[in-house]
């Protein structure tokens, strides 16, 4: 019987490719006041964006609850050998947390393995494809689990900010807060570090800043698997894909957009690459 795997919405996954791939997701849950919302299943990117905006409140997040894990592993236990749950950083969300308290309550029906990648966006992403790809052709639960936490340490990103503004209403700025004494209208440029968001230098403008991008995949010894995401400027993420098409192919490179419950913390005009090292 296959093996199973869930992830969360915070893995910016596009549609068509968690259909392909059969993964189950758990929406996290944003809040604009005493609205709330299921990211991306009540509330579209564009419509979001749109809000984050011209909206006078501020939107936060909320984790998906123990039961919103429960109800889906009951659901995908059926008929299946095990599953493997693959997370955002327990550093940025309690996601994970969530995740394994509803592995508790589901008792020993199935065997479930969280994982927590320190990861986001594609980033956790791309390893949530590796593991689906591989539950997909029939590996055993074991194999997926020793690929998932392999893939960890070689997930590399780099994020190209507008502004620091939402990433400090939204308290997520961690070691990044070194970056806000800068000159205004410098773009900041941010990494993970052990599930933490960290300070990775600044350009002057927009186009300095998409050099330091293709720049910091181009000075990777190699590259298993690459994505660019984006929000609010696909156009400039397309301009990033024929660029990095120079280093890796262009039908290899996945595209993706930054969901709602990551664009509270990361706000407009983000430009992401994030690649999985040979």
């Amino acid at each position: 019987m296959p093996v199973k795997i869930v992830t969360d919405s915070s893995a910016d996954l596009p549609d068509q490719l968690i259909e392909e791939l059969g993964v189950a997701v758990v929406p996290l849950y944003v809040r604009f006041g005493e609205e709330v919302h299921r990211d991306r299943v009540t509330i579209s990117e564009d419509e979001f964006y749109k809000r984050l905006e011209s909206d006078p409140v501020h939107p936060t997040t909320v984790q998906p609850g123990p039961q919103d894990f429960l109800e889906v592993y009951q659901k995908v236990s059926e008929g299946a050998d095990g599953i493997v749950s693959i997370h955002i950083s327990s550093k940025l969300s309690g996601t994970c947390n969530s995740a394994l308290m509803a592995k508790d309550m589901l008792g020993g029906e199935c065997p479930i393995e969280v994982i927590d990648t320190q990861a986001v966006t594609m980033g956790l992403g791309l390893i949530v494809i590796a593991a689906a790809e591989m539950a997909k052709a029939g590996e055993s639960m074991d194999k997926i689990v020793a690929e998932a936490k392999k893939a960890i340490p070689q997930i590399h990103l780099l994020a190209m900010f507008d502004s620091l503004k939402y990433l400090l209403l939204g308290g997520r700025i961690g070691k990044a807060k070194a970056l806000l004494g800068s000159i205004l209208n410098v773009k900041p440029i941010i990494s993970l570090k052990d599930g933490e968001v960290v300070p990775a230098g600044q350009a002057r403008n927009r186009s300095k800043g998409m050099e330091k991008l293709f720049d910091f995949a181009e000075n990777t010894a190699g590259i298993q698997d690459l994505a660019i995401v984006y929000n609010t400027m696909p156009e400039e993420a397309q301009t990033m894909a024929e660029r990095i098409s120079s280093i890796f192919a262009r039908e290899k490179i996945r595209m993706a957009k930054i969901g709602p419950a990551l664009g509270v913390h990361m706000g407009p005009g983000m430009l992401i690459v994030v690649y999985r090292e040979k």
